[in-house]
């Protein structure tokens, strides 16, 4: 029998890998947020309530000297630059993108902003939210995001002229800052042990900066590239300059941050520009357990696939904590277990729901599976299975 194509059989990732160019990568990411959407379909309304859409650059280092596309950045280092664009919702990367080492990190961020965008409203998310620090601003798209109903919170760089119209605010516009503890203890608070890297500092009189007390406040703005005034955002922070315990001086820096939110309170605003770093634990993983941020093939185009096909490990670890079934008498206890899944690093996934030892078994027309150890997370294993046999709502 002949069949109309055939399917190669590669001995290698790399000459697996070496077989995409540019258009089978477009399509395999097509194909990957296609799955993705059926996923999402499966998610009561509330999921879609906002999607916050987050970019960041990372660099991929490789000592390679033959790998087509490397190229050296302004830390001296020497690899790929990529870019990752992420629902910060779950955690999922939504695109990869493998550039040239020397490449700026905002760049062909606006054209994944957009597919990420219309990704999203095709899901049936009601609100979409942009993230990203001040390498993404991009003053010349704001406007086009704005009249397309997508809001964004961004850092923007501390120039001169922000520096004046934040220095020309009165004194009453100003509000302290009060961060949000981290955490709520649930037993009884311990004592804090002693901070050993602070110990350190002032024992080799190293240069040390200190955060005195931070302040808050707004003005609108229009960048030069905008037709329109949006919201800017400014954090004083009140800083003490030490060597050792002598205090040296005083010193002030701002951060600012534009928006097109006008409702949420200023220190809303911070916040949220503050939890973008949840996505640096998602480059962290990526990177380490996952391993899918590396360069192990010959070009620019051979390791985009290679970061692409292994960042669906990461997807599918979200894809199985949002299948997972949160209904019935325990529904805190399950909600509280796809929260944990969800947000779980991969070894300890791989562990849990992955690596599980088990016999396998033939015997007349069955297969029969003997699971030979035990972890906690088996009840939620077997309560994925049952629902992955279930049919999705379209």
């Amino acid at each position: 029998m002949r069949w109309p194509c055939r399917i190669p059989d590669p001995t290698t990732a790399g000459d697996f890998c070496r077989r995409f160019d540019e258009t089978d990568i477009f399509r395999l990411q097509a194909i990957f947020n296609a799955t993705r959407l059926k996923v999402w379909r499966q998610q009561p309304k509330e999921f879609f309530e906002e999607a916050i859409l987050d970019a960041d650059g990372t660099m991929v280092e490789t000592a390679g000297e033959h790998k087509e596309g490397v190229d050296i950045n302004y830390k001296g280092q020497w690899g790929y630059h990529a870019l990752v664009l992420s629902l910060a919702n779950t955690g999922e990367p939504l695109y990869v993108v493998n550039r040239s080492g020397n490449r700026p990190s905002h760049e062909q961020a606006a054209a994944y902003f957009n597919l990420a965008t219309a990704l999203c409203r095709k899901a049936g998310f009601r609100k979409i939210r942009l993230r990203g620090d001040t390498d993404f601003t991009q003053t010349e798209h704001l406007d086009r995001w704005d009249a397309g109903s997508v809001g964004f919170v961004f850092g923007i760089d501390a120039t001169k002229t922000l520096y004046a119209l934040a220095g020309e605010l009165p004194q009453e516009a100003w509000k302290t800052l009060v961060r949000r503890e981290k955490y709520t203890v649930k037993t009884k608070p311990r004592k804090r042990r002693k901070n050993v890297k602070q110990q350190v500092v002032e024992a080799r009189q190293f240069e040390d900066i200190r955060l005195v007390t931070e302040h808050v406040a707004e003005f609108r703005y229009r960048p030069v590239k905008c037709k329109k005034e949006y919201r800017i955002v400014v954090v004083w922070k009140e800083l003490g300059v030490y060597r050792g315990q002598k205090k040296l001086s005083d010193d002030t820096r701002c951060f600012f941050y534009i928006t097109n939110d006008w409702e949420k309170p200023a220190e809303e605003i911070v916040f949220e520009a503050n939890g973008r770093c949840n996505q640096e634990n998602l480059l962290a993983q990526l990177k380490g357990d996952v391993r899918s941020l590396t360069a192990p093939v010959d070009n620019l185009l051979s390791n985009w696939a290679y970061m692409l096909i292994g960042s669906l490990a990461w997807s599918l670890k979200a894809w199985a904590a949002l299948m997972l079934p949160v209904g019935g008498r325990w529904h805190e206890r399950r909600r509280e277990e796809k929260r944990k899944l969800l947000r779980m690093d991969f070894t300890t996934f791989r562990n849990a729901m992955i690596q599980v030892p088990a016999q396998i078994l033939w015997t007349g027309r069955r297969i029969i599976y003997r699971l030979l150890a035990w972890n906690p997370w088996q009840p939620a294993f077997f309560r994925l299975l049952d629902q992955l046999c279930q049919p999705l709502r379209c």
